[in-house]
């Protein structure tokens, strides 16, 4: 599994809020965009997690919103896994625009393994242990001078 996963986007007018500037939910749908793209990338996508009948799901965000992004603007979508227990996964965000090398965004998620007939807990299977990777210590993911785009 590689680490890191980058998805490019350009900013649409439908992401423009009045202010206009991308709106601070769309920062989120992203979020959960570029998680989607990772895990299909691994292999451990929604079909999957429908025949092992358990799947991740979002339990809690925090984001930082530290610069605006603007319609037009190219950006580059960065997301790792930090941690992993038998319970929960913990996914890192970076939104960067290349354009004047800006870190617009930086943003985490919990993710818990629950059961997708009843919603409950379950303990993550060796499936999810194994292609929940936690970025290796020695990668900086905020370095943005090698990109890590889907194949």
């Amino acid at each position: 599994m590689k680490g890191i996963f980058d998805l490019k986007l350009t900013v649409k007018p439908e992401h423009i809020d009045i202010l206009g500037h991308v709106n601070n939910v769309v920062y989120v749908q992203w979020m959960q965009d570029v998680a989607t793209a990772h895990i299909e990338q691994i292999g451990l996508g929604l079909e999957q997690y429908l025949e092992l009948k358990h799947a991740m799901v979002a339990v809690e965000y925090h984001v930082q919103y530290r610069k605006a992004a603007f319609e037009g603007d190219e950006l580059i979508l960065r997301t790792w896994l930090n941690d992993i227990n038998a319970l929960y996964s913990f996914r890192q965000y970076a939104f960067y625009r290349p354009a004047d090398q800006s870190l617009l965004f930086t943003g985490s998620t919990q993710w818990a393994c629950v059961e997708i007939a009843t919603g409950r807990p379950k303990r993550m299977s060796p499936t999810f242990t194994q292609a929940y990777q936690p970025l290796l210590a020695d990668i900086n993911p905020l370095d943005f001078s090698q990109l890590y785009l889907a194949d």
